[in-house]
């Protein structure tokens, strides 16, 4: 090999070697969130770069909102478990759950077992309750033959954008959940608390400033009074973190829910969302509330293989409609309470 050879290689290995790893890019110039990492070579190691990168990843995670994993090799529910243990360490159990989803291994969930023909309003996880995760990761295993977006919105700027009447209202008031469990429609409550046990229910919900009510040996009713703002607990920023609108009866379609009031009183359907006084939110402060949403709202096409972590109070999350067979995978990670 002759000596210019020798150096062309060895200037190719050095270029090679100083290369980062991955790209990062915004998905939408416009938009902070979220932004996009993707591998310059099928050879990166997504579990070993992950590890090693868990700093600087945690501050774009504060900084964005919402990241982007696309194109590395994700095979599966074993690796998406264990590259949320790799960035965020141990999983969450999803408990005092709202929605249906269903269990697949190792604290790793079905998105939602919500029909595919139903909008998932935006929401942050698990805000009605004492606690929830500060991370939640989604992976998209099957990709929806149309539809089937993770709806995402900057808290920050939804906050920010809500007419400071609503808000100091909301502020004032709090909101006030109301789930109704053991209907004909909905959840039963042994599904929700994982037991059988009446006072062990009321035990859970004792400690999680719960108020239970048994309506009849079947019918639970629970009221949980909950802020709709809070401040950031790392960034101190101002927050728009609730389920305001998505636990509204309103996020049901016209027909559904005017058959549900025939079933049953506005404060027995099987999930509602009230100022924490208990009086009805008006229509005009939902729909401004949505308006909102809508205006922040960003929304990309799943690709197989692709894994979004956000975090939890900083970005809410919905989901839209679709046809196909979509199977979206969740994990969740690091509590933070009311109590905090």
């Amino acid at each position: 090999m002759t000596k210019t050879l020798k150096v062309e290689r060895r200037t190719r290995q050095t270029v090679q070697m100083n290369k980062p790893l991955v790209t990062k890019n915004l998905l939408k110039e416009e938009k902070l969130l979220p932004i996009v990492i993707t591998p310059n070579s099928e050879e990166v190691d997504l579990f070993k770069w992950a590890r090693k990168s868990r700093e600087e990843l945690n501050a774009l995670l504060l900084k964005h909102g919402g990241i982007l994993f696309r194109g590395f090799k994700v095979e599966g529910t074993r690796d998406f478990h264990t590259f949320i243990r790799e960035i965020a360490g141990d999983l969450l159990e999803y408990k005092d759950h709202a929605t249906p989803r269903s269990a697949v291994k190792n604290q790793i969930y079905t998105s939602t077992d919500f029909d595919s023909d139903q909008w998932i309003e935006l929401h942050n996880e698990m805000a009605y309750s004492n606690e929830w995760p500060m991370k939640i990761f989604f992976y998209c295993n099957i990709a929806a033959v149309s539809g089937g977006e993770t709806p995402i919105a900057n808290s920050r700027e939804i906050y920010q954008k809500i007419d400071p009447e609503i808000r100091k209202k909301f502020e004032d008031k709090q909101v006030m959940y109301v789930r109704n469990l053991g209907l004909t429609l909905g959840m039963k409550w042994q599904d929700v608390f994982q037991t059988e046990v009446k006072e062990e229910v009321e035990e859970i919900c004792r400690q999680n400033a719960m108020d239970c009510i048994w309506k009849t040996d079947d019918h639970l009713r629970i009221e949980q009074i909950r802020p709709a703002i809070t401040d950031h607990p790392v960034t101190g920023e101002p927050l728009w973190f609730n389920q305001i609108t998505a636990f509204n009866l309103t996020t049901l379609n016209k027909e559904i829910r005017e058959e549900i009031l025939r079933q049953y009183e506005v404060q027995d359907v099987p999930k509602n969302s009230f100022y924490g006084d208990g009086t009805e939110i008006e229509p005009e402060v939902l729909e401004h509330i949505r308006k909102v949403y809508e205006e922040e709202t960003v929304m990309f096409s799943w690709q197989e293989g692709d894994i979004l972590m956000l975090d939890n109070m900083l970005t809410a999350h919905g989901r839209s409609p679709y046809t196909g067979n979509r199977r979206t995978l969740v994990g969740m990670t690091e509590t933070c309470s009311w109590n905090k």
